[in-house]
């Protein structure tokens, strides 16, 4: 290597390294290819991993390699992975655990060396992409001159700035000067902001990634017989999206400025990432490999030494590790079986129940309501769900004919004699909720377990009139159903292990992850969700403008502002939540009579025919006006900072959760957090409020940058 790797190799410890082993392949034509095969010894459960000792690896390899070509022993170089692997990019703990900016300037400038060599072996250069290939993976691809992709590869992204990153091997400039600026930032940013949505295989060759595709059966063997037509001049490799003149001097400025007014309506401008990358696609239009190469250098070392990448770190392994293992969980072998569902309620909400329940649990599911007319209508939208799903290619005709003869309604709540589970989703009022509840239980099996979607009344005092409040457990969603994640199973003090463990087991069967809290006023979304909301309340009925606390919130990077959200929940079901948090916590919580009378208009913004925002409603404005004491956005980010990190001591102080992980992994599912913040405890760390308010941190050592 030319450069100094002296510091990048005591980052190798515990390094699992991804091994290049190489073999010389006869191809149909007699010529020599050399294969290497990446290969970090362990399953599939392992992916291939790209870190300091592997590329140095590689690298001497390619050298080696290179050396053979210029001595006329070999006609190409071919790498493929182990199987169902390509490589998953760099290993992020290793990442995490770079000292310095130079550090990660060097491990950018390793990662382009070693790549770099692809293009400088003397003779062509062939990645097979046999498998899963992401971030670091897919640019071991991109950096050579030709490749192959399987067609039942399942995942081919760059995902990098979903964690916070930008693709530092070559992605930002190799890509869309290979499939064209719209496609690359479909890959490099849209994807990644889609929950990191992943390409398949096909969908991957489409878009130019892949200059050929071949089934699974012979795939290598197939890529290295086109390898060798490649080769010989009988295979012609036209490239259908690579960028012309025209995209160049029209398209490509143009795609950029539509992507950047996304971002911002979507996201804001606290997250870094998605901005840089950005700005390095914008600046592979005319700059030279060498200076895109350059450029992405400085990004990757300035990504790795900020917040962001050790907050999103936190975030993702919240999500792929402390998710699927809560906290507190019962042993899964005290799981009832679920072999039917009821579902009290046919509105809207119960509607998604049942159809969420059906579709996943593939049980039978029975709803009920008040009179026929309301059941009808809840079947009638599941059915007509179930048909959309149908006509979109989701689910097959079989399966939508047995999901169908799945759901019934009734009227008669001695149909549910036969459930194992039964949850509740109607009106949010606590003596409506014990009625339900009491006249269903006496039909009920003494085994069955009764949930309720209470989203802020107490668990317990729902179950205050059953007979065996041990089997009723809170299991609230969040809307809409089947795209949210996070399911607040709520414990009460009659609980039993039996019931929470059924809970748990059944949640992870909807595909949701579920964290365990105690019975105590809005859980943990809605409660912090209420603290931040009825600040703003406050500070506006003070005569804080509109405009001003969202200037004061921005920093957080939400989602959207808190009179959005308000007007997404509901203002009616806002001011109720505002409401009782203020009856349990009066010394700490507002309540708003403004925000009744907002409810009473029915909207706070000005809207446009299509929805969008104009600014601000005059009736709106008009009914908040007379504040007198108002704050500055600078006042008030600091009394939303203290006061969340007052509150949230106090969850944790009053074990509402087991940890601050939780609250996060409850933030970040369940009200859309953004991963580059870490959920609300890392930035409430590295802003001092932590300090401010308890004199400690919530986590030792904070979660930030490098020093």
């Amino acid at each position: 290597m030319s450069m100094d790797t002296a510091e990048l190799l005591e980052l190798t410890t515990d390094e699992v390294v991804t091994h290049s082993y190489v073999r010389d392949v006869a191809m149909p034509s007699g010529k020599t290819m050399a294969l290497l095969t990446l290969d970090n010894g362990r399953d599939h459960t392992r992916p291939n991993t790209l870190g300091p000792a592997t590329l140095i690896e590689l690298s001497g390899v390619l050298d080696k390699l290179a050396a053979r070509a210029g001595r006329g022993e070999i006609a190409a170089v071919g790498i493929t992975g182990k199987p169902y692997i390509l490589a998953a990019g760099a290993d992020l703990s290793k990442i995490s655990e770079i000292p310095s900016r130079e550090i990660a300037r060097q491990m950018a400038q390793l990662g382009h060396e070693t790549f770099g060599k692809l293009t400088e072996l003397g003779v062509p250069s062939f990645v097979f992409i046999n498998g899963l290939a992401l971030g670091g993976g897919l640019e071991v691809g991109l950096n050579a001159n030709y490749r192959t992709i399987d067609s039942s590869v399942p995942a081919i992204a760059l995902p990098e700035v979903f964690l916070g990153l930008i693709p530092g091997w070559g992605g930002t400039w190799l890509l869309p000067n290979l499939i064209g600026i719209e496609n690359a930032l479909k890959v490099v940013i849209e994807n990644p902001l889609k929950n990191n949505r992943m390409l398949k295989g096909p969908e991957a060759f489409e878009l130019g990634i892949a200059d050929a595709i071949f089934p699974p059966v012979n795939f290598l063997e197939d890529s290295i017989r086109w390898a060798d037509g490649v080769l010989s001049g009988t295979i012609k490799v036209v490239r259908k999206n690579e960028p012309g003149k025209i995209e160049r001097a029209v398209k490509w400025d143009a795609a950029v400025g539509i992507a950047r007014k996304m971002l911002q309506s979507r996201i804001g401008t606290v997250a870094r990432s998605p901005y840089k990358a950005l700005e390095l696609l914008k600046g592979a239009k005319n700059a030279d490999k060498q200076t895109g190469f350059a450029a992405e250098n400085e990004a990757l070392a300035d990504m790795i030494a900020g917040d962001q990448l050790h907050a999103s770190i936190y975030a993702f392994n919240l999500v792929q590790k402390r998710a699927k293992h809560p906290a507190g969980a019962p042993d899964k072998s005290l799981a009832k079986p679920v072999t039917k569902v009821g579902v009290i309620g046919a509105g809207l909400m119960a509607s998604q129940f049942a159809l969420l329940f059906v579709r996943r649990l593939k049980v039978p599911v029975v709803i009920t309501d008040l009179d026929q007319a309301r059941v009808d209508k809840g079947l009638t939208y599941i059915r007509d769900e179930i048909a959309k799903l149908l006509a979109k290619g989701r689910i097959s005709p079989d399966e939508s004919n047995r999901l169908n003869a799945l759901v019934s309604g009734t009227t008669n709540k001695a149909d549910f004699a036969q459930c194992d589970w039964v949850i509740e989703a109607v009106f949010e009022e606590l003596g409506v909720k014990q009625t339900v509840f009491e006249e269903v239980e006496k039909y009920l099996s003494d085994t069955a377990v009764m949930a309720t979607n209470t989203s802020s009344l107490s668990v317990e005092k729902i179950g205050a009139r059953l007979k065996h409040p041990e089997r009723l457990v809170g299991f609230h969603f969040f809307n809409p159903v089947a795209v949210m994640p996070l399911v607040e199973v709520v414990r009460t003090s009659a609980t039993d292990d039996a019931t929470l463990s059924t809970a748990m087991v059944t949640a992870a069967s909807l595909y949701k992850n579920a964290v365990i809290t105690r019975d105590t006023p809005g859980f943990v979304v809605n409660r912090i969700l209420a603290k931040l909301l009825g600040e703003a309340m406050h500070a506006v009925d003070t005569g804080t403008p509109f405009e001003v606390v969202d200037a004061a919130v921005a920093p957080f990077g939400l989602p959207m502002t808190p009179f959005e959200l308000l007007e997404l929940v509901g203002l009616t079901v806002g001011a109720h939540v505002l409401d009782t948090h203020h009856a349990a916590f009066p010394d700490r919580f507002f309540e708003s009579d403004n925000l009744h009378k907002l409810a009473e208009l029915g909207h706070i913004f000005d809207r446009d025919a299509k929805g969008k925002i104009k600014g601000y409603d005059k009736k709106a404005l008009a009914i908040v006006k007379g504040g007198t004491s108002p704050m500055t956005a600078d006042q008030l980010r600091l009394r939303v900072e203290d006061g969340l990190a007052d509150e949230i001591k106090r969850m944790l102080d009053d074990e509402v959760v087991h940890a601050a992980e939780d609250i996060d992994l409850c933030l970040i599912l369940g009200a859309g957090w953004p991963f580059q913040m870490g959920g609300a405890t890392p930035y409430l760390d590295r802003v001092g409020a932590s300090e401010r308010v308890f004199g400690d941190t919530f986590h030792n050592p904070p979660i930030r940058g490098l020093a």
